[in-house]
């Protein structure tokens, strides 16, 4: 059995201009002051040189050896934003163009080609990091079609998906030739939002086996999806872990769709760990269970509490639910010792 790694911390709702948020070392000093052991890490160029960690051993060196100076390791990098330019919908374009360079806006073919390369990139980074996984979204195509109405045109779906694979299946196996897995952040508004979809894509992958899911349980709260069934049915695949409170509470007004309202006032909504509805005990206890190999990397995603406040609460919370797993069975002082042969003379089956 495996015990999770833990705390880490996703640093992309942390960052900013202001000391201690303004580097990727100011920012490991700060989250080591918590308690973390890990940092997942945007690939922002201000926290990392994507291009350079791709091609120099000696600056993923550096990288790694500033971090151990601070008692800290990388849980993972993120591709988030560069993975949903991979696959965007007209009906988006001029709202995500704002994640790519200035170079390839208005130009969604060379848009999409950057982001391909990105995550290139962020394979063989990953590898001269000597990490396992790596997350980020699949990018979306045939959202805007969720909702059946007006009738979807036959094919529409299958030629959606058809697309996306098609367009991650290159990347899928430079990931492969890494040694690391894409792990997708199974999110609302991403083709990939929940089993059935990230099925559709695994089967049209050919269920590769770079193709993986970053698990976090907030985002099927809001789905009202049984976020604790789904590791039993897809714990094989699970290689991230974010750790994300939600809670939701629907009326006589709202429900999933949260009726246009803003994140404090919507039926679902994210909270700071704790302060939600989520049984983590349960869930830790089926990581542990599954023998889930990575970390538990806290995301802070909330309407009410201060970051801050959320990031040192969110540490002492996480440290407090990871199971170190047993190295025995606790029945093991009453075993009886006997040997095969025993055995047979037990179940009476030496031909008598």
């Amino acid at each position: 059995m495996i015990t999770i790694k833990g705390p880490a911390i996703f640093l992309a709702q942390y960052m900013g201009e202001a000391t201690p948020f303004d580097s990727l070392a100011n920012l490991a000093q700060w989250a080591a002051g918590y308690g973390f052991a890990a940092v997942q890490i945007p690939a922002d160029p201000r926290l990392i040189d994507l291009q350079q960690a791709a091609t120099s051993q000696a600056y993923c060196d550096d990288l790694l050896d500033m971090l151990a100076g601070y008692g800290m390791q990388i849980s993972e990098l993120s591709t988030h934003l560069q993975g949903q330019l991979v696959a965007v919908h007209p009906a988006y374009d001029s709202l995500f163009d704002g994640f790519a360079p200035v170079a390839v806006r208005g130009n969604p073919p060379a848009r999409t080609a950057w982001a391909t390369e990105q995550l290139k990139l962020a394979a063989q980074a990953s590898k001269r990091l000597g990490l396992r996984a790596h997350v980020t979204f699949s990018g979306a195509l045939a959202w805007p079609y969720l909702y059946p109405w007006p009738q979807r045109p036959e094919g529409l779906i299958e030629t959606a998906f058809d697309t996306l694979c098609t367009r991650w299946r290159p990347i899928l196996d430079e990931f492969d030739a890494a040694g690391v897995d894409v792990c997708y952040e199974l999110h609302p508004g991403e083709d990939l939002h929940d089993g059935i979809t990230f099925e559709r894509f695994l089967q049209g992958v050919e269920h590769h086996p770079r193709a993986n899911i970053l698990y976090d349980p907030s985002h099927m709260v809001l789905q009202q999806l049984d976020y604790l069934e789904f590791i039993d049915f897809y714990h094989a695949r699970i290689k991230a872990f974010h750790v994300k409170d939600a809670e939701f509470r629907p009326n006589g007004r709202q429900g999933v769709y949260g009726g246009y309202s803003n994140w404090i006032d919507r039926a679902g909504r994210f909270r700071s760990l704790g302060d939600g509805q989520i049984d983590f005990r349960a869930i830790f206890s089926k990581m542990a269970q599954y023998d889930f190999p990575g970390w538990a990397v806290l995301e802070w995603e909330c309407c009410l509490k201060h970051p801050q406040e959320g990031a040192r609460q969110g540490a002492e919370f996480i440290r407090e639910h990871i199971i170190v797993v047993a190295e025995r069975a606790f029945d093991d002082f009453a075993g009886s010792g006997v040997n095969a042969a025993q055995i047979q003379q037990l179940l009476r089956l030496g031909g008598r």
